[in-house]
């Protein structure tokens, strides 16, 4: 397939800028493969699809504070600064993104907080946008973290254009959020409350939990019209012994195995046996997954709806079908479903 199958025309109107009052009450389009039918319920009716003993895979990773605001030495100029990842923490060297990125170069300092206990050299370009920084601050490693926690503010994506606000905190975070590590919320996992786990959980439905710290990189548009050119960023994983029990049981009885999400997708799809079985693992994925794709662990999926030529699109029309998908596209654009993290979600089974 083609990157230019990917395009669809998405009106600004149905780009989601907050997010449902209730998590559960986001609206739900479920599609089912084999019959080729698309119902529309509400998020909380989800538990109807689920029996005892299924499993839901939820990705735990929990989004840091990643974005920070500093000035730059002499000329004062507010710099955004994005942590991507902690490279070493001994010596408190960061790959992050900088804006305005023509002003930054290798031996600047920027200075954060407005008692400028925090202070960045800069000392390496990795990208265009991409820095390596050097922190410098007079206090623990664990001191230090909760500085850059009091001082950046939650990473909501650039395409909601508004201020962040007290209750992004909470809210661009899963309920079941435990591993800090990730710059972006695993969209899908938003849409669960703690009444809604807690009825799954009364029904016998059982959950794994795995961890993919999701990156920048999952939200760059793909630009190579030739799928299979494209570079995913590398994003780091855990699959541990226990939920590769519960989803390999799973999978040898036969029942449903839903994963909420593109990244807990592609979490157990970067780790499976020779014989279709999850392992554990514990490392680093840039697995691109499109179509024509067979998937070897899950049977069921929970997504948001995505943007035009993205891969999390890819992914989704992947697992449902690409006409299928399409067609529930359409019909989404048609009904005013809410796109992107804020967004409305979809079953598929």
């Amino acid at each position: 397939m083609k990157l230019s199958h990917f395009q669809f025309d998405l009106p600004d109107e149905l780009l989601a800028e907050f997010p449902a009052e209730n998590r559960d009450e986001s609206r739900l389009m479920v599609l089912n493969r084999e019959k080729q039918t698309i119902e529309h319920k509400m998020f909380k009716d989800l538990i109807e699809y689920f029996d005892e003993d299924d499993v839901l895979i939820l990705n735990n990773t929990k989004v840091f504070p990643a974005r920070l605001y500093g000035n730059k030495e002499k000329t004062g100029a507010r710099i955004e600064v994005f942590l991507l990842r902690e490279l070493n923490e001994e010596q408190r060297l960061w790959d992050v993104l900088v804006d305005p990125a023509r002003k930054i170069r290798i031996g600047n300092k920027l200075y954060f907080g407005e008692d400028e206990t925090l202070v960045a050299e800069v000392i390496d370009n990795t990208t265009s946008r991409g820095r390596t920084l050097r922190f410098l601050y007079d206090g623990s490693y664990q001191e230090f973290r909760r500085k850059l926690n009091e001082l950046g503010e939650t990473p909501l994506p650039k395409y909601i254009n508004r201020e962040v606000t007290p209750e992004d905190e909470e809210r661009y975070q899963t309920i079941f959020a435990k591993n800090e590590g990730a710059v972006a919320a695993p969209t899908a996992g938003l849409h669960f409350s703690k009444h809604l786990l807690k009825r799954l959980e009364i029904k016998g439905v059982n959950f794994a939990e795995v961890t993919l710290h999701v990156g920048l990189g999952t939200f760059n548009p793909v630009e190579v019209e030739d799928l299979s050119k494209h570079k995913m960023d590398s994003e780091e994983i855990k699959i541990d012994a226990t939920a590769a029990n519960i989803i390999n049981t799973a999978k040898l009885n036969k029942k449903r195995i839903c994963a909420v999400g593109t990244t807990a997708m592609r979490a157990i799809e970067s780790s499976v046996s020779t014989n279709g079985t999850l392992n554990e693992f514990e490392g680093w994925t840039n697995k691109f997954i499109f179509p024509p794709y067979d998937f070897s662990i899950a049977n069921c999926m929970i997504t948001n709806f995505h943007t035009p030529k993205s891969t999390l699109l890819m992914m989704a029309s992947a697992f449902a079908g690409h006409e299928f998908i399409k067609k529930a596209y359409d019909e989404a654009i048609k009904e005013k479903y809410n796109f992107y993290s804020y967004g409305d979600a979809m079953l598929i089974i």
